[in-house]
């Protein structure tokens, strides 16, 4: 079928590889690293104004939206120079020539101002309608909320400006290394890459003016019901078990699906989760994680290829933050739930030890002896209220084949933290493989046990400590086969709300000084091990609680 841009002879082709999109150009002009993080694959999220750009481009960026002398969304490209790009609405005059317009969603009480990114994508889009064999007679930016055209006049300086700007571009994001955020720049307060770049998060030091926006609302959907069916209606993840309707979730109010034992999704639902980029994480009903899905579409290729490459060499800078922070938020753990001063004395010079230790298998050392003390006081951490047996039956730290209530516990809790650390890995265009403490061996996903190293204590050992200590794990909560200890689904449920009060529980980030969620803080770390990758971060510094 012919679009009304066939029909006007205004079909632009398929670009060459090299061609650089006229968006990115405008980007660039913007900030250059806001280009690179583009090119890179890097989406903002949805954020208010993105979604009234959207809604303003909705109809013209349909091509068989044309009326009579008027195409949209009309394709055109420059193969000399090497630019191409989608013009939102073109106009044919009288005289044949064309009338562009560009559609530009600027609230109202802003002023209708054409930009600089405004005149380069005109520049640009005349240039490659030229190059086509079109006469340009006029340029205009059309507001779509103050429902007013601003002409463009364009000069010869406007196109030398414009050629500079393709090659300043093409050199950007062709780079492997990303350019250096701005510094202090009011354009970052308004930006929609803000929570992905972290300009001022980059300098780890006190975040002055805060500048990243909340985080994106969506939540990550739990299916927990054994034998139940996840199924895609009418844009919605409906969950079925038998005849009965447990749950709706609209996808747009998503950030990822994880699943807990015997749960069953349509492939439907699989698709449009890979299609929308949401991440399934699932899991044995014992909260092993056994394997994730993402969509194809990831970003920072280049990083990822760097991170296989840090991760054959080694940072032992890194691997030092990633025990410190560890063992100092085991202290912290220690301290607030009344254990022995002179253990919580004795993480604390383990966590200045770890800071210096030369090597990897120093390191070990370090870690493992500060465990076995950690985990030696962990049961005297429950209260006089809790069953005494609980305790005793502790043996200390086990991971797959515990039997003990509180060994169960937390393996699960540490599974639900793992399938936390996928998804922001994944959402950086990182392999969840390639780590540099945990040994990628039997495909286990190193990098995110790395990262989660300094989440354990925070996050799930306070949320079990809490579950047992305020009775919210009871008899009904486990059951026991062959004298050990299971989950059953009581108890499942309630340590999965503990842990997800804990990860939407905001708190002061120690090193920039502002508030967020856990659930962001984990996001946040993973960009900043990103930085360290992309060249924006010399090192990492972990999250260390007081």
């Amino acid at each position: 079928m012919r679009t009304a841009q066939d029909e006007a002879g205004l079909d632009g082709g398929e670009p060459y590889e090299d061609s650089v999109p006229i968006s990115l150009v405008a980007h660039w002009s913007f900030c250059p690293r806001r280009a690179w993080l583009e090119a890179m694959g890097e989406k903002a999220p949805q954020v208010a104004q993105m979604a009234e750009g959207t809604a303003a481009h909705r109809r013209v960026d349909t091509p068989s939206a044309g009326e009579g002398d008027t195409v949209r969304a009309v394709d055109v490209r420059e193969r000399t120079l090497g630019f191409h790009g989608r013009i939102d609405r073109a106009e044919r005059l009288p005289s044949g020539a064309l009338r562009i317009i560009e559609h530009k969603a600027t609230p109202v009480k802003r002023s209708p101002t054409v930009s600089e990114a405004n005149r380069l994508q005109l520049t640009l889009q005349t240039m490659a309608l030229e190059a086509m064999g079109h006469e340009v007679a006029a340029a205009q930016v059309y507001f779509t909320h103050h429902h007013r055209n601003v002409p463009v006049d364009l000069d010869d300086a406007d196109r030398s400006a414009a050629v500079a700007a393709v090659e300043a571009t093409r050199k950007v994001v062709s780079s492997t290394r990303a350019p250096a955020p701005l510094s202090d720049d009011p354009k970052c307060m308004r930006c929609s890459h803000s929570s992905v770049c972290l300009p001022e998060e980059r300098q780890e030091a006190a975040v002055v003016r805060r500048i990243v926006p909340p985080d994106p609302t969506g939540e990550v959907v739990h299916l927990t019901a054994p034998g139940s069916r996840a199924s895609l209606s009418r844009g919605r993840l409906t969950v079925v078990q038998g005849d009965e309707k447990l749950a709706s979730v609209p996808l747009e109010r998503m950030t990822a699906v994880m699943v807990h034992g015997n749960v069953d999704l349509s492939g439907a639902l699989l698709r449009e989760m890979m299609w929308r980029g949401l991440p399934g994480v699932w899991c044995t009903g014992t909260g092993r994680v056994v394997g994730w899905t993402n969509g194809v579409r990831s970003p920072n290729g280049g990083a990822r290829f760097r991170q296989f490459e840090v991760a054959a060499q080694g940072r032992v800078d890194v691997a030092r933050e990633f025990i410190a922070a560890k063992i100092s938020n085991q202290a912290t753990i220690l301290r607030r739930f009344g254990g022995d001063a002179s253990v919580v004395a004795q993480l604390r010079s383990a966590t200045r030890m770890a800071l210096t230790a030369p090597t990897e298998q120093e390191l070990f050392g370090i870690e493992g002896r500060a465990a076995a003390a950690y985990f030696d006081r962990f049961p005297r951490l429950l209260s006089d209220a809790v069953d005494s047996s609980i305790g005793a039956n502790f043996p200390g730290r086990v991971g797959r084949g515990a039997v003990d209530e509180l060994n169960v516990a937390l393996n699960y809790g540490y599974g639900m933290l793992l399938g936390e650390v996928i998804r922001a890995v994944l959402a950086c265009g990182l392999d969840p493989h390639a780590g540099l403490l945990h040994s990628p061996g039997r495909n286990k996903p190193a990098l995110a046990l790395d990262l989660m190293e300094e989440f354990r204590a925070p996050l799930v050992d306070a949320a079990v400590l809490t579950a047992f200590n305020n009775g919210e794990f009871g008899e009904r909560s486990f059951t026991h086969v062959l004298g050990g200890a299971r989950f059953t689904q009581h108890g499942r449920r309630k340590l999965i709300s503990g842990v997800e009060r804990r990860l939407v529980t905001e708190f002061m980030h120690p090193v920039f000084q502002y508030r967020m969620t856990w659930r962001r803080a984990i996001e946040v770390q993973a960009r900043m091990f990103l930085g360290v990758l992309d060249g924006t971060q010399p090192t990492y510094k972990g999250i260390r609680v007081r």
